[in-house]
């Protein structure tokens, strides 16, 4: 089960950056509003995505074999590049969650909401289909079983996050919270990184 596992670490990762997604997400938890719609929400539109994503690039790289290589190392900067922007956000962010001064939300707009984040979000598009997709191309008639690892993950991530979000609560209404987790997702996209470059 590498490969399965291969493709939950990643996913895992990209999901861990934080974003307008994650911070809605992680906001309906603290308040207990919601959780299971915000959880259905992602974890069916990552897996949508991430199987656009796999499915695509497999195709592609059977008929044009060069694009594998060419995906890994573009997908090996586009990692360092999303690391640095952590490293970056670790050392010059000021933000910490705000939940406070907001009546309780209307399970629609929470919906309209969270779709609209996730679905108008470029940089979703970038971690699901090009990056997840390219990396999965690499395992031939295997990535599928890559693309599954990375469905269950971001499912994983979505419920601790909604439904654990309110342990969490009293440490990331702190801006260092933040920092130090953008700091982590900066160093395991590198980890992840060098993999690519120097293990593909």
């Amino acid at each position: 089960m590498p490969i399965f596992f291969s493709g939950f670490a990643l996913s895992f990762t990209l999901i861990l950056a934080i974003g307008a997604q994650n911070a809605f997400v992680l906001r309906q938890g603290i308040r207990r509003e919601h959780v299971l719609l915000c959880v259905v929400i992602c974890g069916v539109s990552d897996a949508l995505l991430i199987a656009l994503g796999v499915t695509s690039f497999g195709v592609l790289s059977e008929q044009m074999p060069w694009l594998g290589p060419i995906m890994r190392y573009g997908g090996a900067v586009f990692l360092l590049a999303y690391g640095a922007m952590s490293f970056k956000s670790a050392l010059t962010s000021t933000e910490a969650l705000d939940v406070e001064g907001r009546a309780r939300s209307d399970w629609r707009k929470v919906a309209a909401t969270l779709l609209a984040l996730t679905w108008l979000n470029p940089h979703v598009y970038l971690d699901t289909v090009i990056l997840l997709g390219s990396i999965a191309s690499q395992f031939g008639e295997d990535r599928v079983i890559f693309g599954a690892g990375a469905a269950t993950a971001s499912l994983v991530f979505f419920i601790l996050l909604g439904f654990g979000a309110h342990l969490l609560a009293p440490f990331f209404v702190r801006p260092k919270a933040w920092r130090i987790l953008d700091a982590l997702v900066g160093a395991t996209m590198w980890l992840i990184a060098f993999g690519l470059i120097f293990n593909g």
